[in-house]
């Protein structure tokens, strides 16, 4: 059972779940086009600009459908797989999103555990995490929506998250970027603060989250929750 602060009468945050691309590492301009060049390779000429539009924020295994409506005619077998090695190839220069490092320890500093759920891959998350030298920090604490029947804006991927730590969800905080993420943490009963540094906010905003404009931002918030 949870309480309810007095001052506020919401439910103190317990736990911080934070998505992985475009809040921690800075790999969404690189892996969108990795999905436009793949597409256009099918014969759906697309730019990284209608890449972004189109499928930030899905799971691979949800961008096939998408396609073979579009071309009238399946991908190619294998074509998923053939996309995430490509996404995996392009992470060799990939950086974390500024701030994302004291976001993690900071959350920390708070006596708040936090935990990472993706869209990505368990395979992908490993790459961008060591690459980005933050393995250290989230060992243990990723989800990746493979791991659940469906992912965002499912709520599947950030209830796995929040059972893993005995959290129950309107305890939560969720950090996301994109508007289908936002549906999953608002689906999942949970309060979703969004980082706007694309000039997203609006979209952002009428899905249901807070906006914040850096994760320099997110403790001050966090700490105002948590009270």
């Amino acid at each position: 059972m949870t309480t309810q602060s007095a001052s506020t009468g919401r439910t103190p945050v317990k736990l911080v779940i934070f998505d992985c691309d475009g809040v921690l590492i800075d790999s969404e301009g690189p892996s969108n086009q990795v999905v436009a060049d793949e597409i256009t390779k099918l014969g759906w000429p697309m730019t990284l600009a209608e890449s972004t539009a189109l499928f930030v924020g899905y799971r691979l295994s949800d961008i096939p459908p998408v396609v073979e409506a579009r071309l009238g005619r399946p991908v190619p077998e294998g074509w998923v797989e053939t996309l995430r090695q490509g996404l995996i190839a392009a992470f060799e220069t990939i950086e974390t999103v500024p701030g994302a490092r004291q976001a993690l320890e900071g959350t920390t500093g708070l006596g708040l555990p936090f935990r990472v759920a993706s869209n990505s891959s368990h395979e992908e998350m490993h790459v961008k995490f060591a690459r980005t030298g933050l393995t250290p920090l989230i060992q243990g604490r990723q989800h990746s929506a493979r791991d659940v029947a469906r992912g965002k804006p499912a709520p599947d991927v950030f209830l796995a998250a929040a059972a893993a730590e005995g959290i129950p969800p309107d305890a939560c905080v969720v950090v996301e970027d994109s508007v289908p993420g936002i549906r999953a943490a608002i689906a999942a009963g949970m309060r979703v603060v969004a980082l706007d540094i694309t000039g997203t906010g609006a979209a952002q905003r009428a899905a249901g989250a807070t906006t914040i404009g850096s994760l320099d931002e997110l403790i001050p918030y966090l700490k105002a929750q948590a009270a």
